[in-house]
């Protein structure tokens, strides 16, 4: 066999690349639909997780990698002439599919890797010595879920195509029984002769089009999407702010965990805070609601949300109620000092945190790392292999004087 095409079949190198890269792409499909299906449960079944996800990443880079290698292959490749020109409907439908599929193999993996890199922490790693993240590409969990709402659509696309693709191959088979199959497998010398006519170029040129316009549509559907985040989400309104002194007009309430060695970064988009302060004695009173079903912390949201650790549907809420005092020693000039509830446990915590006030506003910027052992969090992970112990707990907010 031929390493190079012919007019009548493929020749040995392309049927390399075709078959090969079909089958990591249907590998990458089924790993990923298997990591989805795993419970969330304990250790074992979160580590089975990351391993399954790590080898679908792995695989889908490999698949990237030899489609690339395939399409340079292709470009210095005669292709073997269609056997039925004059069905011309037949091979528009054909060929633009050819043409979705092979900017699948392109678009899908590498937004798989987009993904992987804007995903806040190292959820699920490549399994290879070289770079886990894209160059110029944020860690924004945001971001992270546009890619990932894009790779799941895709993966739905990619694989409408394939059964397009392989309906077509079985017609050839079944139906025309006109050796179609032989020119991609089998012995090229049974493949037939096909027919010395030629078709323009308008015809290819209208395929790639479609197949185009396939993708981008898919884009597109995923861009005009409304986002359940965004950047820089405030504060809701306090309930109590008429009254409370103080009331946030914008904020932020971040969250660090260590993820398999790895830092995932987060934020709780719901949290409401009644404040009284008094700037002339800098002491007053905060209270702080969190709502921990609104917790974004990157591929590992739900899980975090889940019974082993905040356990959000049995314990809604975290509160933190705390006397604001001035500081004692150098740093942060301010402190609150009180009672932080998370899943039901209470733990008297210090909050050390920088106030700036200015007329009637006032800015304050604090954080406090935090135990989660304390709070009987995820007390099924005794070391620090899958989930570390410290949580770092972050806010930036801007108040206004009632």
């Amino acid at each position: 066999m031929n390493a190079s095409n012919t007019a009548r079949a493929y020749g040995w190198v392309a049927r390399f690349f075709h078959w090969t890269v079909a089958a990591l792409i249907l590998a990458a499909i089924a790993l990923g639909l298997y990591a989805g299906s795993l419970p969330k449960g304990g250790e074992a079944q979160l580590q089975a997780i990351f391993q399954t996800y790590s080898v679908h990443k792995t695989v889908g880079v490999t698949a990237l990698t030899l489609a690339v290698l395939r399409i340079l292959w292709t470009l210095t490749q005669k292709k073997p002439l269609p056997l039925h020109p004059g069905r011309r409907l037949e091979g528009f439908v054909a060929e633009t599919v050819h043409w979705g599929l092979w900017i699948g193999m392109i678009i899908m993996p590498i937004s798989g890797w987009l993904l992987h890199s804007a995903a806040p922490g190292g959820f699920a790693r490549i399994l290879w010595p070289l770079g886990q993240r894209l160059p110029m590409v944020p860690e924004d969990a945001a971001l992270a879920e546009r890619f990932a709402a894009f790779h799941k659509l895709g993966w739905l696309l990619l694989g409408g195509l394939i059964l397009l693709h392989i309906l077509g191959a079985l017609k050839h088979v079944i139906i025309d029984r006109d050796g179609t199959l032989s020119r991609m497998a089998g012995n090229p010398e049974r493949a037939p002769e096909p027919p010395t006519a030629t078709s323009g170029v308008l015809p290819h040129l209208l395929a790639a089009l479609a197949g185009i316009a396939i993708w981008a549509g898919a884009a597109l559907t995923i861009a005009a999407a409304p986002t359940k985040d965004g950047e820089n989400i405030p504060a809701s309104a306090p309930q109590a702010a008429a009254t409370s002194g103080w009331a946030v007009q914008q904020g932020t309430l971040n969250i660090e965990a260590t993820q398999a060695g790895s830092t995932v970064s987060g934020r709780f988009d719901q949290w409401q805070a009644v404040i009284d302060y008094d700037p002339e004695s800098q002491t007053g009173r905060v209270v702080v609601n969190v709502d921990i079903a609104s917790l974004t912390l990157g591929a590992v949201s739900d899980t975090a949300k889940g019974p082993d650790f905040l356990n959000a549907a049995a314990h809604p809420n975290a509160v933190f109620e705390a006397d604001i005092l001035p500081a004692t020693s150098a740093g942060p000039s301010h402190i609150a000092r009180g009672r932080l509830t998370i899943a039901g446990h209470a733990v008297e915590t210090d909050l050390p945190f920088e106030l700036t006030v200015n007329g009637d506003e006032a800015q304050a910027k604090g954080s406090l790392q935090v135990d989660r052992r304390d709070f009987g969090i995820g007390t099924s992970y005794g070391d620090e292999s899958t989930v570390g112990f410290g949580v770092n707990i972050s806010f930036d907010l801007t108040a206004k004087r009632q």
